[in-house]
């Protein structure tokens, strides 16, 4: 009916014009031509009036018949949020085969469900096949529920990250210099650890905040490493729980210092004799301009017999890493790090690690790396190997 009413326009308008070129039209014949102009555009007027009647007719249809899940669909929307990470790497090594890895694959999940209850979780898998003799975890890392119960007090249930270190809770790899985690952090303090239980957090003074947390705790053979005893919340032994406290001071532009003591008065769980464990870890941030120092200290303090048999008694390990960066896409960074899983054995050498390299953002959550990685001393429980890493890496 449009394209017939615009034709019948044209076909007047050349009318007009032909008429035109022999005499001029009277005012009757004018008069006449616009009249049938009018019924033609307001019968167009009726044809889409009629056509938007149809249109919100058929969405509250699909509307009722639903049972409203077009409206809550939507809700949903608003309030689910989705994000994740990943990361894969390569590592040329010089004493053994290099490797290729899709070291992880990371989803986030969220909702919100009213102004003070919240969810959040994180699932991850590693190395991409996971399985009876596949080299991968499907592993749920986070999985709480949060009440804002208070202005600038929350406290969450359910499981989560453990409040310590630099790396635990911002690990995504865009945050970070190096294709790999440090080691440090990886095998003293260790990341990526989470347990389940009840953790209060909190501002008590603008810049300073706190997290305090009862949980479930590790459950480390008699004498051997810490970062063994992860039980991941697996139906985790709980004959002995943890319990976590950390300040954290932000309240200078560019500085961060943090604190944290963990006791747990069994970490065999029972399966061996007592063995009481604390951790204590200092670290401090600092970012002026391009540049920025991390720095940081953990230490564990076990006291029991098949432990100080072990030499695994005193765990500890630290490192500095300035960082510079040459522009908005580019930063190099040097990290020194030294740590030992058997310093209570008079006889066992510290780990002594050098790495250098440097970070390509191609956006602020997308980012190449290449660094290497040069081992000054290797203790009898390390495997690790000087190497050449690369790894691209993201998180949305």
């Amino acid at each position: 009916m449009f394209k017939k009413s615009i034709m019948a326009i044209a076909i007047a308008a050349v009318t007009v014009s032909a008429h035109a070129a022999d005499e001029l039209p009277t005012a009757a014949e004018m008069w006449k031509v616009i009249q049938q102009q009018q019924k033609e555009i307001q019968a167009l007027k009726s044809q889409i009036e009629e056509t938007d009647v149809k249109v919100t007719a058929t969405a509250d249809a699909v509307e009722q018949g639903s049972g409203g899940t077009v409206s809550k669909l939507a809700q949903w929307t608003e309030k689910t949020k989705i994000g994740g990470y990943g990361e894969h790497h390569f590592n040329h090594f010089e004493d053994k085969d290099d490797k290729i890895d899709a070291h992880r694959f990371v989803v986030y999940l969220s909702h919100q469900f009213n102004d003070k209850v919240s969810f959040f979780s994180e699932l991850e898998l590693e190395h991409s096949l996971a399985g009876e003799g596949k080299p991968g975890e499907v592993e749920l890392e986070q999985a709480y529920i949060q009440w804002d119960y208070t202005g600038g007090h929350n406290v969450q249930f359910g499981q989560f990250l453990v409040p310590v270190g630099i790396m635990n809770e911002t690990h995504e790899p865009d945050t970070f210099y190096g294709t790999e985690r440090n080691l440090v952090e990886k095998n003293v303090i260790p990341v990526t650890w989470w347990e389940t239980g009840v953790m209060f957090n909190g501002e008590l003074a603008p810049g300073l905040s706190y997290s305090a947390a009862v949980h479930s705790g590790l459950k480390t053979a008699d004498g051997g490493s810490i970062r063994s005893g992860r039980q991941k919340s697996a139906k985790a032994t709980a004959e002995d729980l943890a319990y976590t406290g950390r300040l954290k001071y932000t309240g200078i532009q560019g500085l961060e210092l943090a604190a944290t003591i963990q006791y747990q008065e069994d970490i065999t769980q029972g399966v061996a004799s007592e063995a009481d464990a604390l951790l204590t870890e200092f670290h401090a941030i600092y970012s002026a301009g391009p540049v920025s120092v991390r720095a940081l200290w953990a230490s564990w303090d076990v006291d029991g017999d098949g432990f100080d048999t072990a030499g695994s008694d005193d765990q500890e390990g630290w490192y500095i890493e300035p960082s510079y960066r040459l522009s908005e896409k580019i930063g190099v960074f040097a990290r020194y790090s030294e740590y030992n899983n058997k310093a209570g054995d008079s006889d066992s050498i510290d780990a002594e690690i050098w790495d250098y390299g440097i970070n390509y953002w191609l956006t602020p959550t997308v980012v190449l790396k290449a660094d290497y990685s040069d081992y000054v001393n290797k203790n009898s429980g390390s495997t690790d190997n000087d190497a050449f890493n690369l790894g691209v890496g993201w998180s949305f």
